[in-house]
């Protein structure tokens, strides 16, 4: 290499400069030293960061620790009740409709006019009481012919009888003295044919009487039907005539007089549900309640029964007799039948409360020793209040009463103390 040469006045220029460059460096050195300070606090307080969030975690740690063995050592009060067993009997409300025990639409028998009526609508009525008269002057006419033909018959029976006896006779004459040979056997034949004929008569005339009887007897009851008389104790509910109205009978188009409902024992028709309806019988007591008449309860009791369930809705056709002697219970009104049905199979009532819905159907928690046992169960019927179950549980044992969502199967449970009860 080659040595380059450089002025003096360049020299000169350059050593001027060479006294400024040590502050420069030491300038430079304190900032590096002062970064280093900066990086070493940050640092340090990083570090105590950690230290500190580490210590927080740690202590929450702790205490979710601590508290999930608070929540697995507790033990907590619950409410509980005692499974109760059902009555012997089921008691079933039902909407109904009375109806008459009786109920007679009476038509006209007897072609005529109405001379007298004696009833109208909401009266009360007896057996065998006169409710309107007709009358019809040629049935009149037609009984006193037919009376008269009779009459006229009768004696035709007595002049049959004579000749038959006198018949009768001349053959007891002469059967002897033809067998002796004093008459001839054509007379004999004559008396003997003789005796039969008139006896042939006799038995004409008489068959005439009998017929000709028969036919005044139809007079007679058609008579009688122009008197129309209450078939049974009841109430007139409908009038359809008047006095001087022209009625006629006929057996399709008869004129229709008055409608009688016999009211002293009402009945019911209800359709008891497939559940109840196996413990039901002739017999079974019945109260029956009607919203109209709030204080008073009309006993009664099952007296028919269908026997067979309805396809279509399995409910059993029954039939209520309700006594109704002073005739508050009225036909036709609604009315609430209350059944008191025999139990066919046992059940237990618990609290509604005590149910458990989830996923796997209703259940309970059934506390044996301390200890909660989770138990499916079968809901008969909603009470409610209470539940009718069918199995699950046992008559005695005790249920919790709303029990708490994180209770599981095999959790201890103490019984909560009762409140006391406040002195008056």
């Amino acid at each position: 290499m080659h040595d380059i040469d450089i002025p003096d006045r360049e020299r000169e220029s350059a050593a001027d400069y060479l006294p400024a460059k040590a502050p420069a460096n030491r300038l430079e050195a304190r900032l590096r030293s002062g970064g280093r300070v900066l990086g070493l606090a940050a640092f340090l307080l990083l570090a105590a960061g950690l230290a500190l969030g580490a210590s927080r975690s740690y202590s929450q740690q702790r205490q979710v620790m601590a508290t999930a063995e608070q929540i697995r050592d507790f033990v907590p009060s619950v409410r509980m009740a005692t499974v109760q067993a059902s009555d012997a009997t089921v008691r079933v409300s039902l909407p109904a409709t009375t109806s008459a025990f009786s109920v007679a639409n009476m038509y006209a028998r007897a072609s005529g006019y109405i001379d007298k009526r004696y009833v109208d609508i909401g009266d009360r009525v007896k057996k065998g009481q006169l409710l309107v008269e007709i009358v019809a002057p040629e049935l009149d006419h037609q009984i006193s012919q037919a009376e008269a033909t009779l009459i006229q018959l009768r004696a035709a029976v007595e002049q049959a009888q004579a000749n038959r006896s006198l018949a009768q006779v001349t053959w007891n004459r002469d059967k002897g003295l033809v067998e002796k040979g004093w008459v001839t056997a054509q007379q004999g034949d004559v008396d003997r044919f003789t005796l039969q004929a008139r006896e042939a008569a006799l038995g004409v005339a008489q068959a005439n009487v009998t017929a000709q009887q028969a036919q005044l007897q139809v007079l007679y009851q058609q008579k009688a039907y122009q008197r129309v008389v209450a078939p049974f104790d009841g109430v007139v509910t409908q009038r359809n005539v008047e006095m001087g109205d022209l009625v006629h009978a006929d057996t399709t188009s008869g004129t229709f007089l008055f409608n009688v409902m016999q009211s002293d024992v009402i009945r019911a028709q209800v359709y008891v549900p497939q559940d109840s309806a196996f413990g039901l019988s002739p017999g079974v007591d019945a109260a029956v309640r009607v919203p109209e008449i709030p204080r008073r309860t009309f006993p009664g009791k099952v007296t028919r029964i269908a026997e067979a369930l309805e396809a279509g809705t399995r409910t059993l056709l029954t039939e209520i007799d309700i006594p109704n002697p002073d005739g508050a219970l009225q036909p036709g009104s609604y009315c609430i039948i209350e059944l008191k049905i025999p139990r066919k199979t046992s059940s237990f009532l618990v609290s509604a409360d005590a149910i458990i819905f989830n996923q796997n159907g209703p259940q309970v928690a059934v506390v044996e020793g301390g200890t909660a046992h989770i138990r499916k169960v079968s809901v008969m019927r909603d009470l409610g209040t209470e539940v009718e179950l069918d199995d699950g549980v046992a008559q005695g044992d005790q249920v919790i009463i709303n029990p708490p969502v994180t209770l599981v199967d095999g959790n201890k449970v103490r019984p909560r103390a009762k409140p006391a009860v406040p002195r008056t």
